[in-house]
């Protein structure tokens, strides 16, 4: 049997990100779909803002601000492609509902579930806040709301969790971690970087995971070539490259 091979992944993403949602959802299934492989695939998640526009603290009907910046007809458009490939991977996204806000709030939480619990307890939390925002429409702006959702991923009181939503910790660490992926020319989320050698930018498929993780347990190179994605224009094909300095 051959040796496990480790193959860390970080992921830039935002909360308010539908791919980014879809892109965990899809990796989840890639997941288990490689359970065979002799591979163990470490998995940390970090900040990003995909509308630096909203300021911390601000609360807008999603609908009415999507309408501000992408239009009407847009939307439909981001919608049609949007939907379907979440009903395909069992998501109820209500892409227009709620409210939408900066996620500064949720990624410090997020920051801090990977330094109490790491993975499991990072992607519990990640879970609670993708199904909340996207499916239930909560405000995850609201320190009531986030600490909540700390309960649910188990990783601390109510009480404390909004005693650490209340503070400024962690806050320097997530804005440095921001800027560092706008140096290194991050313009699209989700971005995996895989070993710290190759990147895939955009909502892969599953499949696509697999023949990566598939690869690299045979030890075989990825193909360099970049690509991005935004929520308003989903992936077309894979894209491996080595990560920017």
């Amino acid at each position: 049997m051959s040796p496990t091979k480790v193959i860390k992944l970080t992921v830039i993403s935002d909360i308010i990100c539908p791919w980014c949602y879809i892109g965990q959802r899809e990796l989840d299934n890639a997941l288990k779909m490689c359970s065979d492989l002799p591979v163990q695939v470490e998995i940390e998640y970090r900040p990003y803002r995909i509308y630096p526009s909203l300021s911390d603290g601000q609360f807008l009907e999603k609908l009415q601000w999507y309408e501000s910046k992408f239009g009407s007809e847009k939307i439909k458009t981001m919608e049609t492609m949007i939907l379907p490939r979440a009903r395909e991977l069992g998501i109820d996204l209500k892409f227009t509902d709620g409210i939408i806000t900066q996620t500064t709030l949720a990624h410090r939480l997020m920051l801090k579930a990977w330094k109490m619990g790491g993975q499991s307890t990072q992607q519990a939390l990640l879970a609670a806040l993708f199904k909340g925002y996207f499916e239930a429409s909560a405000n995850i702006g609201d320190t009531d709301v986030l600490a909540d959702m700390a309960v649910i991923a188990k990783m601390m009181t109510k009480e404390e969790a909004v005693s650490f939503l209340e503070s400024d910790e962690l806050l320097d660490e997530v804005e440095t971690m921001i800027n560092e992926s706008k140096k290194k020319g991050i313009n699209g989320v989700p971005f995996i970087v895989i070993n710290g050698k190759w990147a895939v930018s955009g909502g892969q498929t599953a499949e696509i995971f697999t023949q990566i993780f598939t690869k690299l347990a045979n030890h075989d190179p990825t193909t360099p070539r970049p690509t991005y994605a935004t929520p308003s224009n989903p992936p077309k094909s894979v894209a491996t490259a080595p990560l920017m300095a």
